[in-house]
């Protein structure tokens, strides 16, 4: 039986696992019609000034970058919540380019120092013992300073609340080991650490630093690798299947979207 995808990344995979009838319709119709969170796109302009930054661009110019990747969003693609008169959303629209602002600004006040060898890295391999490839795309490759002849890994993430590593290590781990094996390949060089670069986006009351770093040492996690081959091997069996795909309401992001479909059976599985 063919298969309905042809890879797997991190987001699709969590996809699945969070809602396996929004998976459906995003990565396998392919319909990407919900609209994104004023949260997310202001991340994403974050990203777009660091690739920048990262490139060479000055901070000033970086900067410049992201507002205006912030500024061209249009209206429908935003999820402006109860913000529905064109005032309120110009309203809201302001607030994010304030936030943007603050949150680029706390992280280029004092950038951490790489030396980078590969900006916004994008790749899709496959791996000896998955049936299927993995795709996944690096903020940035570094030369890794616990070992000049291996490579560290950097992820980027624009937050409201630091990560709490305890509840959220799981889901670092499953991250950072698709960014590892296509790192990886496309280097064809070791691969020693992941690290995660949070910054806080509202200003801390106490005056401590808005950036917090995550490192994943990839040689103490060795366990975890076995775990997510069978994890992507599961999951691979569970979509080769016929199978009806269910709505999960209680998914905080695509709850309500994916039970109207279900609902109003717009997307069916074979």
């Amino acid at each position: 039986m063919a298969l309905p995808i042809k890879h797997w990344s991190y987001s699709s995979l969590m996809a699945f696992l969070r809602n396996p009838l929004a998976w459906y319709k995003r990565y396998v119709e392919c319909v990407y019609d919900i609209p994104s969170s004023p949260s997310g796109v202001i991340g994403r302009a974050g990203h777009v000034a660091l690739q920048h930054f990262y490139s060479g661009i000055s901070k000033e110019g970086a900067i410049a970058l992201g507002l205006e990747y912030l500024r061209n969003v249009p209206d429908f693609e935003l999820n402006f919540g109860k913000a529905k008169s064109g005032r309120a959303r110009k309203l809201k629209r302001l607030s994010m380019e304030r936030d943007y602002l603050q949150a680029i600004g706390y992280y280029l006040a004092r950038p951490p120092r790489y030396e980078v060898l590969g900006v916004e890295i994008k790749g899709t391999v496959q791996v000896e013992g998955l049936p299927l490839p993995i795709k996944a795309v690096s903020d940035l490759v570094v030369r890794s300073k616990v070992d000049k002849n291996a490579l560290d890994i950097v992820d980027h993430k624009f937050v409201d609340f630091f990560s709490p590593l305890k509840a959220e290590k799981p889901l670092f781990v499953i991250q950072a080991i698709f960014n590892y094996y296509v790192v990886r390949e496309l280097y064809k060089k070791p691969v020693r650490r992941f690290i995660l670069q949070e910054c806080r986006k509202r200003k801390n009351r106490d005056g401590s630093t808005q950036m917090r770093r995550y490192v994943i040492n990839y040689e103490d996690y060795k366990d975890e690798f076995a775990l997510f081959h069978r994890l992507i091997n599961d999951a691979t069996k569970e979509i080769s299947r016929p199978r009806t795909y269910l709505p999960n309401p209680s998914d905080m992001f695509e709850g309500k979207d994916s039970f109207d479909l279900y609902r109003l059976g717009l997307v069916e599985g074979d």
